[in-house]
């Protein structure tokens, strides 16, 4: 198969859908990858290293388009890329497709075969390609979030680990999943006092058992939330439906009632947002202020540590990426039930439910396809 890697051109984001090891191993396989000229700089690959792996260097986004069969990629295709795709062109990447309607009816139009890193989805319902920037963003949360509690950009002027003779500050989670899970370890570690949602007895019983002392779970609801954002100095939103929109747990009239310097951190942002104020920031603009509070809504979080992001997430999906190109998509599909749950757009048909039903599209079995 003849494989792609452009460039990522989304603001500030330097990861790189494959690494130099990954080409040597597609390669070994006999198929061709072109990487276009400069792609993972940003991750500290050089042009010469893929080309030592077996990879051919383009110097253009179009040049790589035009030329392959699968393209892979990091973050999903903005509007100057749509007209480079092609029918039939299988793209494999994130799309988060429920977050954003011109990127899904530009996929519908493009009848390009749309294969979503964030729905490959295992048995136990564990999400492989979504995990490792899950963990990674589930501890920039925290890292970020303390930045922000500092006064000269506006937080409320808080240690989160505090010091001798002074409490350390309050850290909500909301949400119990990866992303959840990692906020409260690297919160804990920082000596913040935790409290961790979910709706899932079942999880809180687990996160019970595992973590520190500092770190307590609670039943998720409005009513808990609403007593706990009055006194917590960072509130990280972690919820994640796969494939669909994330409801609003942190609604706008509750600002009010959060102390002036709160922060929040929404690491749902990229399926909508679990914070009915959030809107997508960048790197280069990751903040604003509501009603005295500080909004943390950066896209792409990971992506402000592409050296760590990219090898944690080629490590998980570059055997995937290896099954597409030796067996074709549908026949990879048809052998891979984790993989299958990944298609979302087919030829102009929305084959996942949670896509469909955030536009009121039509929607069409996946299995009509095999």
């Amino acid at each position: 198969m003849i494989i792609g890697v452009p460039k990522e051109i989304k603001k500030n984001e330097d990861r790189v859908a494959l690494t130099p090891a990954g080409v040597l191993e597609l390669s070994k396989k006999g198929h061709k990858v072109y990487v276009q000229t400069h792609a993972g700089e940003g991750s500290g690959f050089s042009n010469e290293e893929y080309v030592k792996a077996g990879a051919e260097i383009l110097g253009t986004i179009e040049e790589v388009y035009s030329i392959a069969e699968m393209i892979i990629k990091v973050k999903e295709p903005i509007e100057s890329e749509y007209n480079l795709i092609k029918e039939n062109q299988l793209l494999f990447t994130y799309f988060h497709f429920a977050s954003y309607q011109p990127l899904t009816n530009a996929m519908i139009d493009k009848k390009s075969i749309c294969l979503a890193y964030e729905t490959v989805e295992m048995p136990d319902r564990s999400l492989p390609l979504l995990i490792p920037m899950s963990e990674v963003a589930g501890r920039m949360s925290v890292q970020q979030g303390a930045k922000y509690l500092e006064k000269p950009i506006k937080g409320r002027g808080v240690l989160l680990g505090g010091v001798p003779g002074v409490p350390p500050g309050k850290v909500l989670i909301l949400g119990g999943g990866v992303v959840g899970t990692q906020a409260a370890k690297m919160a804990a570690g920082l000596g913040a006092q935790v409290v961790i949602m979910d709706v899932s007895l079942n999880r809180l019983r687990y996160l019970n058992d595992v973590m520190p002392a500092n770190v307590v779970t609670m039943f998720s609801n409005e009513y808990n939330i609403r007593s706990l954002i009055k006194t917590h100095d960072l509130i990280i939103g972690a919820v994640l439906i796969p494939g669909a929109k994330a409801p609003n747990l942190i609604t706008r009239d509750m600002l009010k009632e959060m102390r002036p310097g709160t922060v929040l951190v929404d690491v749902a942002v990229d399926q909508g947002g679990c914070i009915e104020t959030c809107r997508p920031t960048t790197h280069e603009d990751p903040t604003f202020i509501i009603d005295d509070v500080v909004h943390y809504c950066v896209a792409n979080m990971p992506g402000a540590v592409p050296f760590t992001s990219t090898l944690a997430l080629t490590n998980a999906t570059l055997p995937y990426a290896i099954l597409l190109a030796d067996l074709g998509w549908k026949e990879a599909c048809n052998r891979n039930a984790a993989l299958k749950k990944g298609l979302n757009i087919v030829n102009g048909k929305v084959v996942y439910k949670g896509v469909a039903d955030a536009f009121n599209l039509e929607y069409h079995d996946v299995e009509e396809l095999f």
